[in-house]
């Protein structure tokens, strides 16, 4: 075989170990809060809403709950394409409160590169995507898309008050705790769920839909080392993670737990109102 020839079936190859490698280490489906939790979010979240709206969404509500896991049911799923709009690891722009990061979508792109910030997230500014589509069916009185909206908006609003969404550590590998994720925001909902005192504030007016985002990020992500360090404390002792673990997990993980979905049902509110308003409040149909 010509030389020249080799050396590009090599450098192919290469290239193809290198793909294989980052899709192995990149995270699987990205679902913050379970399906339990993305609808407890939502049906908390409507009840944060004020009269004048709350009757469209309270008539949806039915609707709403079945499709705010869509975007993760889509056949792009599982493209590094889809993956990015449902996280942001904000731990490769530095030390909290993370200012490396430019909020605008252009100046951040100028600054850092399009591939880096594919590669690290795109969540807050998915979010500001899905709260301008939401207000635009609104104002065009585009119903049926509202609500398909109204939902996937749901979903990624509800992500950036996950701390495991935030973070390069999504699911554990960094710190020796692989499935932490899927522990903390899914199996507690679904053991623990029924006892939580979720007590989320009214819906209030969101100024800036993707800057507010990026707050709800930094927010969550001053958790992480507190669920951390529960979750290795819960295991100690023990073989594998049992009954027991989980009543220790929740025993001393259940206050922030319970004060992010909180977060996730006023700032899922939040964003509908928001969207409403901004579209000069029209009117909905019931």
């Amino acid at each position: 075989m010509p030389r020249g020839i080799c050396k590009q079936l090599v450098s192919k190859v290469a290239a193809l170990l290198v793909v294989a490698a980052l899709c192995a280490f990149a995270p699987s489906r990205a679902q913050a809060w379970g399906r339990s939790g993305q609808k407890l979010v939502v049906s908390q979240a409507i009840d944060t809403l004020p009269p004048e709206i709350r009757g469209y969404f309270e008539a949806n509500r039915s609707f709403l709950l079945q499709h705010v896991s869509d975007p993760l049911d889509a056949p792009t799923a599982k493209t590094n394409a889809d993956r990015r709009n449902h996280y942001l690891y904000l731990d490769k722009y530095g030390r909290f409160p993370f200012e490396a990061l430019p909020r605008n979508y252009k100046a951040a792109v100028a600054k850092l590169g399009k591939w880096k910030l594919e590669a690290n997230g795109l969540l807050p500014w998915q979010v500001g995507v899905y709260s301008q589509k939401l207000t635009e069916a609104m104002k065009a009185g585009h119903w049926e898309e509202v609500k398909v909206d109204a939902a996937i908006l749901a979903l990624y609003v509800g992500e950036t008050d996950d701390p495991f969404h935030t973070t390069d550590n999504f699911d554990g590998k960094l710190s020796g705790q692989l499935g932490i994720d899927e522990r903390f925001g899914t199996t507690l909902v679904d053991r623990f769920s029924s006892f939580f005192p979720m007590r989320p504030n009214d819906a209030a007016y969101i100024p800036d839909p993707t800057d507010h985002a990026f707050e709800d990020c930094l927010s969550s992500h001053s958790w992480i080392e507190n669920v951390l360090l529960a979750d290795r404390n819960a295991h100690l002792g023990l073989a594998s993670y049992t009954d027991e673990f989980y009543d220790r997990f929740y025993n001393l993980s259940a206050a922030i737990l319970i004060r992010q979905l909180s977060n996730a049902a006023t700032d899922t509110g939040s964003y509908w109102l928001t969207a409403w308003i901004n579209a000069g409040k029209p009117q909905l149909p019931h």
